[in-house]
């Protein structure tokens, strides 16, 4: 049995970041083992031993933010990233140069900052997703076909989405990547038909319309609705997200399958789960 092939997490010391590290100690994925742990320089956490952070037995891996002594010295496979919008572009032409496979998981990707990740994947394979979750990604196939069905029939999706209050943006990525799976199948352009909530005199709901809705509040992990109404009925798709645990497991999916060895490229969780999409 070949050894296990080393993983590097940027942005370790948030939630994330721990939940992978946890898991991978924990044997959640045996062909992979934890090799390295990055954050930002001046995280108050650099410096602890990544066990420790995540709730583990000492890891003798210490939380750090060099990423080129991270790179020589523990020689990663893959690279799991869950930082921040900014730190992620930042990252992308450092870690093509170092040829290595990555998993981008951070959300709220300004255009410029998506187009560094695009450009990185010329070079190395990245899997990116909105939301890493099994059931998310099964949610978004079953969303393109109920769109697929219901299309130019008088069905309007609305999109309602609930997280903790320390979620920093709005829409949620995924709520986004929900929207995009009905527009497409629906034949329009998100950008052209989103909605953020209604106030005011707003007047009728136009037919070519996705609106979302972002709760905030106490620890909800992720709860995705994306419904569709229409005159005599409503058909709701849901997805509760219980524990961080299901999206840290699919990140650390995604980083066995890119180990594996795949082409340079920008692939999906559809393509890691083997999902027939419409795209």
């Amino acid at each position: 049995m070949s050894a296990p092939a080393n993983v590097m997490v940027v942005g370790a010391a948030g939630r994330m970041g721990r939940a992978i590290a946890r898991l991978l100690a924990e044997g959640a994925e045996p062909s992979l083992r934890l090799a390295a742990a990055l954050d930002r320089p001046d995280c108050p956490d650099l410096g602890a031993d990544m066990g420790a952070l995540a709730g583990t037995p000492p890891a003798g891996i210490p939380l750090a933010a060099d990423f080129d002594a991270a790179v020589r010295d523990a020689a990663p496979a893959v690279a799991v990233d869950f930082s921040f919008h900014a730190a992620s572009a930042a990252l992308a032409p450092r870690i093509a140069a170092a040829g290595i496979p990555w998993v981008v998981g951070t959300t709220g990707l300004a255009p410029e900052e998506q187009a560094a990740v695009r450009d990185a994947a010329q070079k190395i394979p990245v899997v990116q997703a909105a939301n890493m979750s099994v059931g998310i990604n099964l949610l978004e196939a079953l969303v393109r076909q109920a769109a697929l069905a219901l299309r130019g029939r008088g069905y309007d999706c609305e999109i309602i989405e609930r997280h903790h209050r320390h979620k920093k943006d709005a829409p949620s990525g995924t709520a986004l990547f929900l929207g995009k799976a009905a527009a497409e199948s629906y034949g329009w352009s998100l950008p052209d038909v989103a909605t953020d909530g209604r106030s005011g005199l707003v007047g009728e709901r136009p037919a070519e319309q996705i609106g979302f809705h972002a709760v905030r509040g106490g620890d909800f992990v992720g709860d995705h609705t994306v419904l569709f109404a229409a005159d005599g009925e409503c058909l709701e798709l849901t997805h509760r997200a219980t524990s961080r645990d299901t999206l840290a497991l699919g990140a650390i999916r995604a980083a066995a399958w890119l180990a594996a060895g795949r082409a340079p490229g920008l692939y999906g969780m559809a393509d890691v789960l083997g999902l027939e999409t419409s795209r």
